[in-house]
């Protein structure tokens, strides 16, 4: 009603605006004219709203119909999870109780694969079987459950090695030569320990999967050469027990050169004296036993001095006719014989002795200098590093040692050549006492 009002207000003002061209009646006309056009449009409204709200209750009803049924099928979905994951749950512990052994097993396989690929990584049968480390690593990092084959192949790899092991054959194998360059060779290998070829002993070098001549070679290939060419049943050659180790520190081991050179100077120094001391004890030592068996034929024929030897030299003080009337005058003579021999007895003993205490002087010499070459590397590299201390420790370890070394045959060989000297200058006493005493027998005699 409002709204009609509303309208007769809106046309009564359109009228009046236009009044001077309607008339009452036709304004009156046309006033129900537009009424009942708006009742039949408002009851054209009414009729799409009721066909609207019954198709809007179709809907819900629908909509409250597919939510059933959605929930009927959730409620459903849920009873089948719960049904599908026990299931699962059960399956999953039959599951592990079926591959509990596999499991265990897999885990032996793995642990056992690591442990032989790192045992086997620097085994000379590397050479021969090349592809077995990279297979034991692949199995040993596995995450999932080895194959039947698998298993049976790591069998087979670790067969295999044993068969090596037992076995003494020539192969065809890569040799780095100690030159530097890599060529095929054969080989002869003892097992997992030793490998050899006709020069030299070999090694498992595993960047280059090949064999490598030791720059330094031990002894014993001549062993091996021998065993090459021998149709013996039983031959003897050396053997690393060690798998290399052994061999591989015998050829770091310094040769005497090596550690003479550690020495430095002052052990040069110490080598040549010790050098000129054995040479000039060994003169001497000679000379010794030389006049000693001059002497010794001389004892034979006193009759006859000889001057090649010290006993014919006093001897021959006397003359043919020696003069028994003064025999204090003689006594002198001889004595002063035999004094100028003894020079020539104890010649180069007193060198000698001063060698032998000037060599342990310098060892100390040499241990003095190489603690302070220790000491200043300690004080540059802080002790860090001792590559740094090597060369002053070595240098004051070997020249005490060099010292020791030169001077303790050098006071065995003065005692010696000092021992036969004095037997000779006693053996030459002994002969003047004799003949003094048989000159004055025989004057006493004579009167």
């Amino acid at each position: 009603m409002k709204r009609l009002l509303w309208i007769s207000c809106a046309l009564l003002f359109s009228l009046s605006v236009q009044a001077n061209v309607l008339t009452p009646d036709q304004l009156l006309e046309r006033i129900r004219s537009e009424k009942s056009t708006e009742e039949h449009l408002m009851h054209e409204r009414e009729q799409r709203f009721l066909a609207s709200r019954n198709q809007q209750a179709q809907l819900l009803a629908q909509a409250k119909k597919t939510l059933a049924e959605q929930e009927a099928r959730a409620a459903a979905l849920k009873s089948t999870f719960t049904a599908n994951e026990q299931e699962l749950a059960n399956q999953e512990q039959v599951l592990k109780q079926q591959v509990g052994d596999l499991g265990e097993l897999f885990t032996v396989v793995r642990q056992s694969a690591g442990d032989l690929a790192g045992q086997w990584r620097s085994s000379v049968l590397n050479v021969q079987f090349p592809q077995r480390i990279e297979q034991l690593e692949r199995l040993a990092k596995g995450r999932v459950l080895p194959s039947a084959a698998q298993v049976e192949r790591f069998w087979l790899t670790v067969l295999e090695d044993m068969i090596a092991t037992g076995r003494v054959e020539r192969v065809t194998a890569p040799v780095i030569g100690m030159d530097g360059q890599r060529q095929t060779e054969k080989v002869y290998r003892v097992g997992p320990f030793s490998a050899y070829s006709q020069q030299a002993f070999l090694t498992f070098s595993e960047g280059d999967n090949a064999f490598r001549a030791l720059p330094k070679q031990p002894s014993g290939i001549s062993q091996v050469k021998k065993w090459a060419d021998s149709d013996d049943a039983v031959v003897r050659i050396p053997l690393d027990p060690t798998r290399g180790s052994l061999v591989e520190q015998l050829q770091r081991q310094p040769s005497i050169l090596d550690r003479l050179k550690h020495g430095g100077l002052v052990g040069w120094i110490i080598v040549a004296l010790g050098v000129f001391g054995f040479a000039l004890a060994a003169w001497r030592l000679l000379g010794l036993m030389q006049v000693t068996g001059r002497v010794r034929e001389q004892m034979r024929h006193l009759s006859q001095p000889n001057s090649n030897n010290p006993l014919g030299r006093v001897l021959s003080v006397l003359g043919a006719n020696p003069q028994l009337s003064d025999l204090e005058t003689l006594e002198l003579k001889l004595d002063e014989a035999v004094m100028q021999e003894v020079p020539q007895l104890e010649k180069g003993q007193g060198l000698l002795k001063l060698l032998a205490a000037v060599a342990p002087l310098l060892g100390l010499l040499g241990t003095v200098t190489g603690m302070i070459i220790t000491f200043q590397a300690i004080t540059q590299s802080g002790g860090g590093d001792s590559r740094l201390m090597a060369d002053g420790i070595s240098q004051a370890l070997v020249t005490t040692v060099e010292g020791l070394v030169v001077a303790i045959p050098l006071l065995f060989l003065h005692s010696i050549l000092s021992a036969r000297s004095k037997a000779v200058v006693q053996l030459l006493e002994q002969q003047c006492v004799g003949l003094l005493a048989l000159h004055m027998t025989g004057h006493k005699r004579s009167e």
